[in-house]
Formats: C-alpha cells, sequence, structure tokens
C-alpha cells in the first residue's frame, strides 16, 4: 500500500509545481518500506510484539518498520526536547512564574512526536488543553511556548492565551472546552477537502472528552461525507480524577466509531504511534475517517493543581515509569538494534537540557504585553465590533475612534 501510494506521490509531484506536498509525503511513506528500498541510506529496522495494534473493522498496520537511523535517533531527540519543556514548565509553575491552569503531557511525549513524524506540515492537528508537546511539534519555539506560558509579549499568542491557547502553523490548538475541539477537526478535515486537499486532519480529544456527545455527533458527519479525519483519542486512563472505567461503559475507544474502523496503538511506543498514524493518515485521505486510540499514561496529575495521587497510587506512578517510560523504552530499543551508541544518546540528552535552559532564561527576560493590547487580536482588522465591554461599564473599549 505504502509503496503503491509513493510511486503515486512522485507521479503527481513530477506533473507540476505546487506539488510539495506528496512529494514529502512519498519519502515519508519510503521511510516505511523494507531497507531495500532505501538505497544509498544506512537504515534500522523495527519489530513491533502482537499486542502493539488491535482493529477494529480494519487489518493492522505492518508489524515492521524500517526507517532511516537519522530519523530513528531525531525521534528520541524531539522527545527528550519535550519531556524537558514540561519540566522547565512544571518548575516554572513551582516558582509562581506560570500561573492558572497548567497540563502537561510527561509521560504521553510519544504521541505528539509519533504523531510528527508520520504527517506532513501541510496536515493539520487540533487538540485540547496539554497541547504544549504538539506545539513545539508543529513548529514553535521552545522560547514562544515558555514565553506564552509565563504571559509574556513573545509567546506564540502573544501572552494573552496561556497553556491552552498555543498555536503553530497548521496547528489550531490548545482547546480549552472539553471536547470542543472534536467537531472543530472535523470542519478543518471538511475544509481540506473541498478545496481538493490531498491532506487530512487529526484531531485528538482524552478518554474523558470521549463520552461527550458531539464527539459522536462528529463521526457522524465525518463518515456522512468521508471527511479525511483521523479522530485520536488519547486514553491515559483518567479523565480529571476518575478513572476511565468509571465513567465509561464502553473502554474499548477504538471501537465506539461504530461506523467508522479504529486502531488501538500502544501509545507508549513511539514507532507505533508513528507508524499507526502514517497508516491511518493514507486510509483518511483515501477513504475516510478513522479512530485511534493510543493508550498512554501521564505521570503527573491531571493539572499542576492536582496531586495525581488521590485516585491511584504511587507505587502505579512508579511501575509505569519503570516498565513503560516511552524516553527510556525506546533507547533501549535504538541501542539493541545498533542505530546509535549510548555515548551518542548521552549528548542529546545534554544537548536537549541545554537548549531548555537558555529558552526559559530568555522567557523570563521577555517583558509582558501592554495593557493596550488587551484588545487587539479579537476581531480581524476592519470587522470590529463597535465596541467591547470590559469587566465594568468604565472599561468598554471603543473600536474605530480617533
Amino acid at each position: 500500500m505504502l509503496r503503491t501510494a509513493t510511486f503515486a506521490a512522485l507521479r503527481q509531484a513530477k506533473a507540476g509545481s505546487g506539488k510539495m506536498p506528496q512529494l514529502f509525503q512519498a519519502a515519508r511513506a519510503m521511510a516505511s518500506m523494507p531497507s531495500s528500498t532505501l538505497s544509498g541510506e544506512d537504515t534500522v529496522t523495527f519489530e513491533f510484539c502482537d499486542r502493539t495494534f488491535e482493529g477494529y473493522n480494519i487489518e493492522i498496520p505492518s508489524r515492521t518498520l524500517t526507517m532511516s537511523k537519522t530519523e530513528a535517533v531525531g525521534l528520541y531527540r524531539e522527545m527528550q526536547m519535550v519531556r524537558r519543556l514540561e519540566m522547565a514548565a512544571d518548575s516554572s509553575y513551582k516558582h509562581k512564574l506560570i500561573r492558572g491552569f497548567c497540563h502537561l503531557c510527561t509521560g504521553q511525549e510519544a504521541v505528539p512526536v509519533g504523531i510528527e513524524g508520520a504527517i506532513t506540515k501541510d496536515d493539520a492537528v487540533i487538540t485540547a488543553y496539554r497541547c504544549h508537546g504538539f506545539t513545539y511539534m508543529r513548529g514553535a519555539t521552545p522560547v514562544g511556548i515558555l514565553a506564552e506560558l509565563m504571559g509574556r509579549k513573545d509567546g506564540v499568542s502573544k501572552g494573552k492565551g496561556g497553556s491552552m491557547h498555543m498555536y503553530a502553523p497548521n496547528f489550531y490548538g490548545g482547546n480549552g472546552i472539553v471536547g470542543a475541539q472534536v467537531p472543530l477537526g472535523a470542519g478543518i478535515a471538511f475544509a481540506q477537502k473541498y478545496k481538493g486537499e490531498r491532506t487530512c486532519t487529526l484531531a485528538l480529544y482524552g478518554d474523558g472528552a470521549a463520552n461527550q456527545g458531539q464527539v459522536f455527533e462528529s463521526y457522524n458527519m465525518a463518515k456522512l461525507w468521508d471527511l479525511p479525519v483521523i479522530f485520536v483519542c488519547e486514553n491515559n486512563k483518567y479523565g480529571m480524577g476518575t478513572a476511565a472505567g468509571r465513567a465509561a461503559a464502553n473502554t474499548d475507544y477504538y471501537t465506539r466509531g461504530q461506523y467508522i474502523p479504529g486502531i488501538r496503538v500502544n501509545g507508549m511506543d513511539v514507532l507505533a504511534v508513528r507508524q499507526a498514524v502514517a497508516y491511518a493518515r493514507e486510509y483518511a485521505v483515501e477513504s475516510g475517517p478513522l479512530v485511534l486510540e493510543m493508550k498512554t499514561y501521564r505521570y503527573g496529575g491531571h493539572s499542576m493543581s492536582d496531586p495525581g495521587t488521590t485516585y491511584r497510587t504511587r507505587e502505579e506512578i512508579q511501575h509505569m515509569r519503570s516498565t513503560s517510560d516511552p524516553i527510556t523504552g525506546y533507547k533501549h530499543r535504538l541501542l539493541e538494534t545498533g542505530a546509535t551508541t549510548e555515548e551518542d544518546l548521552k549528548v542529546i540528552d545534554k544537548q536537549a537540557k541545554k537548549e531548555i535552559d537558555e529558552a526559559l532564561a530568555q522567557a523570563k527576560a521577555i517583558p509582558e504585553p501592554n495593557g493596550s493590547e488587551l484588545w487587539d487580536d479579537v476581531y480581524v482588522k476592519g470587522s470590529e465590533v463597535p465596541y467591547l465591554r470590559g469587566r465594568v461599564p468604565e472599561e468598554t473599549h471603543y473600536y474605530n475612534v480617533d
């Protein structure tokens, strides 16, 4: 399937200019092919166990993945960057440099990194409020993310969005309303199909949001119109402080699309995520919606205000850290396959820490936005309403007033 897609993409790319997305996807597809087709590149092959993928009304992805060693090591680096970024956010919050809501993805790094490794920059991603890793992977800088968390003017949302409202090219947030991003994702996919683009949208949500009615409404419209959307449920076992089994009659989230096929994926394995998303992307562009369930785990609480130990034991958290950590587990696989060396990985670890430490220092030095900018970016310039109310009548702001 991938080989056919590769040759088709290359033919389309040669047909004329403006076809770089297809050419880029062809390169992505080649990375999943047997090493014999990756001529001139030093490659590594990984095998998946029988429990890595489970399918619902669809064949599962291949249990063999071949990619260049450069890309394989790159996935490790990006997970380290996301982990370090979240550690910096954690520390900054505890030092009161970050206020308000703050949801970290520590433990779930394989999901944003694996997804980005399987899609193109022309594909779209939209998620909920645990969004820092996705924002980084979509192209935002660590400085921009940390500055946004601290409410500084050079943050990715000019210091006015905070933890839950971050954006990057073809990344639509960061959304604070539980489940509301799912129909938005279906709408983005509708636009992609309407414009004739061979791209897809990944609409992510958690196991807690999976019971929202709007999720099922989105399933219906997506299947009715065969929209190129991949619904991705990040099942980290707990919706805020409630275990999934206490809130959902069916916790096999990959089967809940009913008339939409689904795949359950080991979301603690970055390679499995990459393989499943590459497979799902090809399916969505050609045939319509698909549901992916990423079985993952967050080490911290739901947010920084949640200690995360009142509804689960410390022993459970430690067990997951010691047996299923996405970075440690992937490190072992890289070393076992000879993709890199222990010394090279140590260099990556040190460099990731250095980059994030420097980004944090830069972000701290950025000033807060001017109070007069509060009213900017609410409306596109030229489309403003006559006035906008503040907290009290005296704060009413009038647009287009000389």
